[in-house]
């Protein structure tokens, strides 16, 4: 089907902002510019795209289908030309990761202070987001790869993926509110004190819950948060029992212990994914040979 490609990058700003005035705005075209050529998309489909109300602007089913499909083309565009513009003499573009913060800033930080070292001109952006959040930038082709927990049953195994590092979580708790330090608790018993983990959207919480399931519990935390430095803290003050990843606990610090569990902690890993249906840019390939790889 012969259809211009700036209609569908009408499309695109409209269905993002959902709005045909904003979408003027940043297209720098009239807003009945913009409503004609919908209505042209529209008419060349056969399909409405838009519900339009005087107070808002909905994607009808079709026109959400078609935004599934544009919207990482539209990305795909943009990174092509942010690699070319800013490949300035050393032909290396931008490098744009996608992590949790949890992991920038216990994993990363080196390898982002050794790739600037090398490659001083060469822009970094991190998009900080859950190990499941990572798995849609990829996808949608916003990133050039990400770094996420694994297991990750949002994960597309077909990607290119390495793994990084191998780590365990743990339960900490303050000794001074839980008297536990000396005890080996069962999930079960565990399962009655107040547990504090990150919010349903991780790849943690998916972990966790599904361990507490295949033990025949149902597991119903205190206090869910987006945050572990966060969780930390509150185990610290004595609000519950965190569970954290083994890597963000200082174990000299003597505010915590680490409670031990009768039921076996399943170990975990991070791994690097690329998606291999786009082109793997040179600052992505230096970027991935800095970081290690370990076994599983």
């Amino acid at each position: 089907m012969d259809i211009n490609y700036e209609l569908y990058k009408v499309f695109y700003y409209v269905a993002t902002s959902l709005s045909f005035s904003e979408a003027s705005k940043k297209l720098f075209i009239s807003q009945s510019a913009v409503s004609q050529s919908i209505k042209t998309l529209e008419k060349k489909l056969g399909q409405t795209l838009f519900i339009r109300s005087t107070k808002k602007v909905q994607l009808t089913a079709a026109g959400a289908l078609l935004l599934k499909h544009i919207e990482p083309a539209m990305n795909l565009i943009a990174r092509g030309e942010s690699q070319l513009l800013d490949s300035g003499t050393l032909g290396l573009g931008q490098l744009h990761i996608g992590a949790s913060d949890t992991i920038c800033r216990y994993l990363l930080v080196p390898y982002l202070k050794q790739f600037h070292q090398r490659f001083p001109n060469v822009p970094i952006k991190v998009t900080n987001a859950t190990s499941i959040q990572c798995v849609e930038l990829l996808e949608q082709r916003k990133v050039d790869l990400i770094v996420t927990n694994f297991p990750n049953s949002h994960l597309n195994h077909s990607y290119r993926q390495k793994t990084i590092c191998n780590f365990s979580d743990v339960f900490v708790a303050n000794p001074n509110y839980f008297k536990l330090r000396k005890q080996e608790i069962a999930f079960s018993e565990l399962n009655k004190y107040p547990i504090m983990m990150l919010d349903r959207n991780s790849t943690t919480s998916e972990f966790l819950h599904n361990l507490f399931l295949q033990h025949q519990l149902d597991l119903i935390p205190e206090i869910e948060l987006s945050s572990n430095d966060l969780l930390i803290d509150l185990a610290k003050i004595g609000l519950g029992i965190a569970f954290v990843p083994d890597y963000c606990i200082n174990h000299e610090n003597k505010e915590l212990f680490v409670l031990k569990t009768k039921e076996k902690m399943p170990p975990r890993q991070i791994v690097v994914s690329v998606n291999t249906t786009m082109p793997v840019s040179a600052s992505t390939e230096e970027f991935l040979n800095l970081l290690p790889e370990v076994g599983n």
